[in-house]
């Protein structure tokens, strides 16, 4: 009995932090749930307010367990200050901000459209910063979850992939994405510490970049309901696609790199039809199986070496 006590289980743990693909897909069904809540908070809590909160309160939830190693590792921290300051504001907070505004003025649909795009963006980001390009397995699975994505999101119709307009919402959500995919690809630069360190750094200087404005936010006059569904709407984000879906996602991209990582970001859609079906009532239609299949289908193919 001795020799399987207490290892075990640890092993057990690491070995699951090493699915890469477990990890990216958690992190998309996360994100998801985190377009979902944003867009149910509209009235209740204010865009750059939301995204202070929710990277303040994800930062305090992890800050026990991220202490010793950021005592550790703070040599390594202030050394690349501007690093990790470049990170935080450009996968922390600008995006951040810049996302929860959009959802208060594009659709449902504009929305998946345009993060369905993703990838594409990393790639471009990929080749800008480091020269590497797409092979062209990676880019035949990106144009196969792509076109996953589109048969989802329009319902099986071209015509309303033809009727899609743009609006203020669909730019900063646009602009939005082009800054993330420039932080997933930026993260191979990211200064060598524990996991743990790098995410309460990287939310500690999220919420305090957007502290200032915040306060404007608020001093403006923008409305702040503290009701059950604002308070369980913040711990959501807090928890789930801030400090988890941050971890999983970093490891996710260490484990196989920012290309073969970015067709993941195609199970948001996927994922937040589901929710919609199962949590709004809306039913399950023969164009979500064709695309659900598009879309491993294209996964698969991008992420086989």
């Amino acid at each position: 009995m001795a020799e399987v006590d207490v290892p075990l289980p640890r092993q057990e743990r690491r070995r699951l932090f090493d699915q890469a693909y477990l990890l990216l897909s958690l992190t998309s069904l996360f994100w998801a749930g985190n377009t979902i809540v944003a867009r149910y908070v509209v009235g209740h809590v204010p865009p750059i307010t939301l995204s202070c909160i929710r990277w303040g309160g994800a930062f305090l939830i992890v800050l026990p367990f991220a202490a010793p190693h950021l005592v550790r590792d703070w040599p390594v921290i202030r050394k690349h200050a501007g690093v990790m300051a470049l990170l935080a504001f450009t996968g922390f907070s600008i995006y951040n901000v810049m996302a929860y505004y959009a959802l208060q003025y594009t659709t449902a649909i504009n929305g998946l459209l345009l993060q369905s795009a993703s990838p594409l963006y990393v790639a471009l980001w990929s080749f800008a910063l480091f020269g590497e390009r797409l092979t062209l397995r990676q880019a035949g699975g990106v144009g196969l979850s792509l076109a996953g994505v589109l048969t989802i999101v329009c319902h099986g119709s071209l015509a309303v992939l033809l009727g899609i307009g743009l609006n203020r919402g669909d730019a900063l959500l646009l602009g939005a994405i082009v800054i993330y995919a420039f932080y997933t690809v930026a993260l191979r630069k990211r200064p060598l510490m524990h996991p743990l360190s790098f995410l309460a750094a990287g939310m500690g200087l999220g919420a305090l970049f957007l502290a200032p404005a915040m306060a404007w936010e608020l001093g403006s006059g923008a409305p702040f309901v503290l009701d059950r569904i604002s308070i369980g709407s913040i711990v959501f984000v807090c928890v789930f696609p801030s400090l988890l879906g941050g971890l999983l996602l970093n490891r996710g991209v260490e484990l196989i790199g920012a290309n073969r990582a970015a067709p993941f970001i195609h199970l948001v859609p996927v994922f937040g039809s589901v929710m919609a079906v199962a949590f709004l009532g809306e039913h399950f239609e023969l164009y979500h199986a064709v695309g659900y299949a598009l879309v491993l289908a294209g996964i698969t193919v991008a992420t086989r070496r």
